[in-house]
């Protein structure tokens, strides 16, 4: 069993009660990424029972900047297990590994930065056949935190992440299976969650191996985040992030950051975006723009690592970081 960090069980892999909270939300995430192929991308499902619905989306991001995309809003009814719009997420063996299907129907985008205007992009571009099978393994420990209710968090009440090793097969149209290896992080939330409840954040994952890995965070301007090395986890105390974006766009390109670790420890990360695509998320008429990019990272200037940036920025409200 992976090592556990924070006050996380076991059990807390599989769902829970559905809380009385009308926005009670459910989620597990998962992002993978093949350096030899240069092909990843990331699913998410949601379950948002009291309200009828899950969130469920899925991306794989292609060697040439392509993406096949899908986000829909499956109707459900209960909150005992994560398998909707095409996505089934199978607990094989708390802690250490999970399966994650999808099979179903994506949005074949030549230029995903069109999602921008998702009605249009949904309506102009090819719709494909998308079958994907992967198993996550971990490969650092686990950890997070489960808070309690009136504690005032709706966005992440209870929470915990892992660095995974994934393998598994992609195929599109019924065509030859493709045969994926790499690294991902997952993640694991249950509480109330309004998307609109957060600041505006940089979520930025990597992976180098199955021996290190980096979660870095700025919440609101605030730092933070961790390193993994080999079962060891580093409590990162400062982050100066610097970003470039894709003229008169909040489309993030590239990154530098410089970090801190708990007890003076630093490292440098440069980051590359090799592929994006501009999500949203909207209720009662507020729109939260949240950019997702497969990056290619360097770490001190030597050691070549993959994941995702992701960049949320709620309207009217300055930006996390640079």
């Amino acid at each position: 069993m992976a090592k556990i960090i924070g006050n996380v069980k076991p059990e807390d892999d599989y769902t829970h009660p559905l809380g009385p909270e009308p926005n009670f939300n459910e989620s597990v995430y998962f992002n993978f990424f093949d350096r030899e192929q240069q092909r990843g991308g990331f699913l998410r499902i949601g379950n948002r029972a009291n309200e009828g619905y899950a969130e469920m989306t899925v991306i794989v991001y292609e060697p040439d900047g392509s993406a096949l995309f899908n986000y829909k809003r499956p109707a459900i009814t209960s909150n005992d297990g994560w398998n909707a719009g095409g996505l089934h997420v199978e607990v094989v063996e708390p802690t250490e590994r999970i399966r994650t299907t999808y099979d179903g129907s994506v949005v074949y985008l030549a230029d995903p930065r069109t999602m921008s205007d998702p009605g249009k992009a949904f309506k102009e571009s090819p719709h494909r056949k998308l079958k994907l099978d992967l198993l996550h393994q971990a490969c650092g420990p686990l950890y997070g935190h489960v808070g309690k209710p009136g504690d005032g968090n709706d966005f992440a009440r209870a929470h915990f992440e892992q660095h995974m090793r994934v393998t598994g097969t992609l195929s599109v149209d019924g065509g030859a299976e493709v045969k994926l290896a790499g690294h991902g992080l997952r993640d694991h939330s249950w509480g109330p969650r309004y998307w609109q409840s957060t600041p505006s954040y940089r979520w930025i994952t990597g992976n180098f191996g199955d021996d290190l890995g980096m979660v870095i965070s700025v919440i609101g301007g605030k730092p933070g985040g961790v390193m993994h090395k080999g079962d060891e986890l580093h409590r990162i105390t400062d982050v100066k992030l610097e970003t470039d974006y894709e003229p008169a766009t909040k489309f993030h390109r590239a990154l530098r950051a410089e970090l801190t670790l708990e007890g003076g420890v630093k490292h440098r990360i440069e980051g590359t975006v090799k592929g994006f695509i501009p999500l949203r998320n909207r209720r009662a008429g507020t729109s939260t723009h949240i950019g997702e990019g497969m990056t290619e990272y360097v770490i001190d200037g030597d050691r070549k690592g993959y994941g995702l940036s992701e960049y949320l920025d709620q309207p009217e409200e300055p930006a996390a970081g640079a």
